[in-house]
């Protein structure tokens, strides 16, 4: 039920926007959890499984003691062309593009007859945002516009709604519940503030109603673009040339960024009348964040070149900083609605622990066989939510509790394995393969929910999401070294597929006296990328 209650609601934003409360929701947070497969040509060529043999730097953010292995000092640079398969150009997001993917150094200093203590720093791109996502299909009379609606009908907080009414400035807002002194709702999104107020309202205040209507069919496009970049800084060493040591500090330093616009295509019941809705949304992600990793490799026998590494790295703690500029546009015959927001907070977000298990092995200078495993528990990713900031500036945060309880239902442990082969068939040429897979980080039942009492919730300004499945890579590569100087080539092929929902489903909302539920179909897609990379490195 619409009530007045404009002198109440401006109390009550004033006490709101006091207070910088803000946290991010499960699918844009996960976002920056993973890591692509990324580092030097010869660490890619292998597929990464690298963990256990060392002596490539890419392994001082994996297993910080594969750096200790290094006998001598070392300077490396990476670049590639990363292309995406099956792709058209959007926005300013190219299907094809160029990166710097690595540069970074080792110190090597010997300390006794068969020990050194080496020191290394390497700047990797350990995240490649760059992708185009569309998707199209019918929608079968469900629509965006009935997600708002149907939690505008719930009238209260508690059961998934909000009350609406409209505040001072003539504009709808979603409230806690009916009582006058109630709060904005966490539940009304940014989302439902523009439908609301371009779309599901009549616009006639003298006797406001709200109405839905159908939608045929959609298309949606977003352009990704964007980067993590990571800083690590590792102190290594060996004893006796047998159990190797190391420790990683790294520094990531986020900057993401992606246009999206969704459209339908409206179903009208009255004869002679059609019209459409786009709804845009153009949003950053930037921040820093740090974390500390650990590892450690031996020989458990003394006189064979077998070794077993064993890792561990802390959650990467980040304090990150949103924007979003959203629009809609209403058209029909003889009627145009527009509307328009945007909002900018600062959140913090820890992701899981992760453990690592290698396994290496030599035969003569001939052959190196790599292998590994690493586990992480995305369920555990904690998303936070700032409140006031402490004597030094820094923002104190607290749980989410109820979107961290999405998190848990939504998110899964993965599983990564990496297999490797590199094969000399002469000193100076070396020729590699690998594979790597990294399973579903997604539970394929896992849906964004636009009802939780969140304020992740109330910031959202998009209600799609994809709940992607298996990634598997497959690499190869070659290298060929020259006095000091070694050149290596390596080639990625990955491929994910996922499932996209443009909204929420099983939303119900009462028409025409009869109970109905919004139920968009799902669309099958994949990110399929193609990656040519290059280093060039210098021993001494």
């Amino acid at each position: 039920m619409m009530i007045m209650k404009k002198i109440f609601f401006a109390a009550a934003m004033a006490m709101l926007s006091a207070l910088p409360t803000m946290a991010q929701d499960t699918y844009e947070g996960a976002k920056l959890m993973t890591s692509d497969l990324n580092g030097t040509a010869r660490y890619v060529g292998m597929g990464g499984a690298m963990d256990a043999l060392g002596a490539d730097i890419s392994t001082i953010s994996t297993n910080p003691a594969g750096i200790g292995l290094f006998r001598h000092s070392n300077l490396s640079a990476s670049m590639s062309v990363v292309s995406q398969q099956d792709a058209v150009k959007f926005g300013e997001a190219g299907k094809t593009n160029v990166s710097f993917d690595q540069i970074g150094f080792v110190y090597s200093g010997q300390t006794g007859p068969q020990s050194f203590i080496n020191f290394g720093f390497n700047y990797h791109k350990s995240r490649n945002f760059n992708q185009i996502l569309s998707a199209a299909n019918s929608l079968n009379g469900a629509s965006l516009n009935k997600v708002g609606f149907s939690k505008s009908e719930k009238d209260d907080v508690l059961k998934g709604g909000y009350n609406l009414d409209f505040n001072k400035d003539g504009e709808l807002m979603g409230y806690e519940n009916a009582s006058e002194n109630a709060l904005r709702a966490y539940t009304f999104s940014q989302v439902d503030y523009l439908y609301m107020n371009a779309f599901t309202w009549n616009g006639n205040y003298d006797n406001p109603e709200l109405g839905v209507n159908d939608a045929k069919d959609f298309q949606f496009d977003r352009g990704h673009r964007g980067w993590i970049a990571d800083f690590d800084f590792n102190l290594s060493g060996n004893i006796n040339d047998r159990v190797y040591l190391g420790l990683t500090i790294g520094l990531h330093d986020v900057n993401y960024k992606a246009y999206s616009e969704y459209g339908e295509n409206i179903a009208y019941r009255t004869p002679g009348i059609s019209g459409t809705t786009l709804y845009t949304d153009e949003r950053t992600i930037e921040g820093t964040g740090y974390d500390v990793k650990a590892g450690i490799i031996f020989r458990p026998i003394e006189f064979s070149p077998f070794r077993v590494g064993l890792s561990i790295s802390t959650p990467t703690w980040y304090n990150l900083k949103t924007n979003n500029y959203t629009t809609i546009l209403y058209q029909t015959n003889d009627l145009t609605s527009r509307g328009k927001n945007s909002e900018s907070y600062e959140f913090k977000m820890y992701t899981p622990w992760k453990f690592g298990l290698s396994l290496g092995h030599t035969i003569g200078t001939e052959l190196a066989l790599g292998a590994g495993y690493e586990y992480a528990d995305y369920s555990s990713a904690d998303i936070r939510v700032n409140d006031g900031y402490d004597y030094y500036g820094d923002p104190n945060s607290y749980s989410d509790k109820v979107m961290n309880d999405h998190v848990d239902r939504t998110l899964k442990g993965t599983h990564t394995l990496k297999l490797g082969a590199e094969l000399k068939p002469e000193p100076a040429l070396a020729v590699r393969l690998g594979y790597n897979y990294v399973s579903a980080m997604y539970d394929e039942k896992g849906m964004r929910d636009a009802t939780l009492n969140s304020i992740g919730v109330m910031y959202s300004s998009t209600t799609d999401y994809v709940n992607w499945k298996d990634t598997h890579r497959i690499t190869c590569g070659v290298g060929y070294k020259y006095e000091g100087w070694n050149f290596d080539l390596a080639y990625q092929y990955s491929n994910t597929k996922g499932v996209f929902s443009p909204f929420q489903p099983g939303l119900t909302y009462s028409l025409d006296g009869a109970v109905q539920t919004n139920n968009p179909p799902t669309t099958d897609v994949s990110n399929k990328r193609h990656q040519i990379m290059a280093t060039i490195g210098y021993t001494f």
